[in-house]
């Protein structure tokens, strides 16, 4: 991994390497569809379809291995949530760095018509992102906030 200062001088990018491996050799590799883009293409191995409601399991055909301290998000591609009604259905899909096995997508269909998807198609993202080591230490009560245990709506609309 390597720092590079970006185009602005207060902030910095960070470069890595993922190793992953391409279990299907006829889909495209993974790779970012525009410089500065945060997540890379997952592309459905198998032909498949969603009716109404439908969720399945869909293989991608690449293995990845994400560094220590950092996560892979399989996210949803907005271009099929708005023609279809795509999701993910665990979005964000969490793939820990310890993970080797095939990347799968978890897709819903949201939307009010059948899809068909081809093989090769791109279905969703993965982004990688940086994660804290986490050490958690149970105490007898937590610190006050502002916030308290006000949630689901408690700050405004």
């Amino acid at each position: 991994m390597t720092l590079h200062p970006s185009e602005s001088p207060t902030n910095l990018v960070i470069a890595m390497k993922i190793s992953f491996l391409k279990l299907d050799p006829e889909l495209p590799t993974p790779q970012h569809s525009h410089e500065g883009d945060g997540g890379v293409d997952l592309y459905a191995r198998i032909d498949f379809r969603l009716d109404p409601g439908q969720r399945d399991l869909i293989p991608t055909g690449v293995a990845v291995a994400v560094p220590v301290g950092f996560a892979g998000f399989v996210v949803p591609r907005s271009g099929l949530a708005n023609r279809y009604g795509f999701g993910v259905v665990n979005g964000p899909g969490l793939i820990d760095s310890g993970y080797r096995g095939e990347v799968k997508v978890i897709l819903i269909n949201h939307g009010d018509e059948t899809v068909k998807v081809s093989r090769g198609e791109r279905i969703a993202q993965l982004v990688v992102v940086a994660v804290a080591v986490q050490d958690w230490v149970e105490v007898d009560e937590l610190p006050d906030s502002n916030r308290g245990d006000g949630g689901f709506g408690s700050t405004g609309r």
